[in-house]
């Protein structure tokens, strides 16, 4: 928020009568000069908003995501934010546009403006090899899906501790938990892998997670904080409600 200090002049004008000694009235104008202070809030739009968040982050950290999952992110995190969904200042998201041997998903504490975690994650066996290229919200089609995430509650299964992540876009994410698309930890998500394959593991269309530290963001996420997962992909980009400012 801008504040601005507007100086006005008012001009007051006083008139004084009265009677002189020989009987006429003559009328004497004072004019008073007073200054009068108003404050005006100047609001930033959204956008501005958000890219003077963006830069607090790339000053405050070394890694950040791009500037377009940023946005889409904050966007998504204010909505349901206001609707009183979300429990955590903590936004997480995921970029599948870059490789899978890149560092590909930041945790953000946004009541620090930190970067808490930034992490190789993977995705599904048919989303694609190296790059994420296809996503899906149909049962068995072993594919990421995209769009916002709600963090659940933990479970213990066969890939150990794992959190539940509930979608908020129908068309996009809806089946996440009866797909039992969840976050956890996973061997062909840690580096070792990428020597091994040229890029990283795939799950069933799980954001899988290195083994080393599953745990501890399983355990800061969940209940409640926020998941975005971003791509290029250019259906979700036109249809997404949750993005439109």
């Amino acid at each position: 928020m801008t504040y601005k200090i507007l100086t006005v002049i008012a001009f007051f004008t006083v008139f004084f009568s009265f009677t002189t000694t020989d009987g006429h009235n003559i009328s004497e104008i004072s004019t008073i000069t007073e200054p009068i202070s108003e404050v005006s809030n100047i609001s930033l739009t959204l956008d501005e908003e958000i890219i003077q968040l963006y830069d607090v982050f790339v000053e405050n950290n070394p890694s950040v995501p791009n500037l377009k999952s940023f946005k889409n992110g904050m966007i998504g995190y204010y909505k349901l934010t206001d609707k009183n969904l979300i429990d955590k200042q903590i936004l997480t998201i995921i970029d599948f546009s870059l490789s899978s041997k890149k560092e590909r998903m930041w945790v953000m504490d946004m009541s620090k403006n930190k970067i808490l975690y930034h992490t190789l994650v993977s995705h599904g066996k048919n989303t694609g090899s190296e790059f994420a290229t296809q996503f899906s919200n149909k049962k068995n089609s072993l594919q990421s899906s995209l769009g916002f995430f709600i963090t659940g509650e933990t479970y213990f299964g066969k890939n150990g501790l794992s959190l539940f992540i509930d979608g908020v876009e129908k068309q996009f994410n809806s089946n996440a938990r009866e797909r039992y698309v969840v976050i956890h930890g996973a061997n062909y998500a840690n580096p070792s892998a990428i020597k091994n394959l040229g890029r990283l593991g795939r799950s069933y269309g799980c954001p899988a997670l290195p083994t080393a530290i599953s745990k501890e963001i399983i355990d800061l996420i969940k209940d409640k904080s926020v998941l975005y997962i971003y791509s290029d992909d250019k259906t979700y980009a036109k249809n997404s409600k949750m993005i439109q400012a």
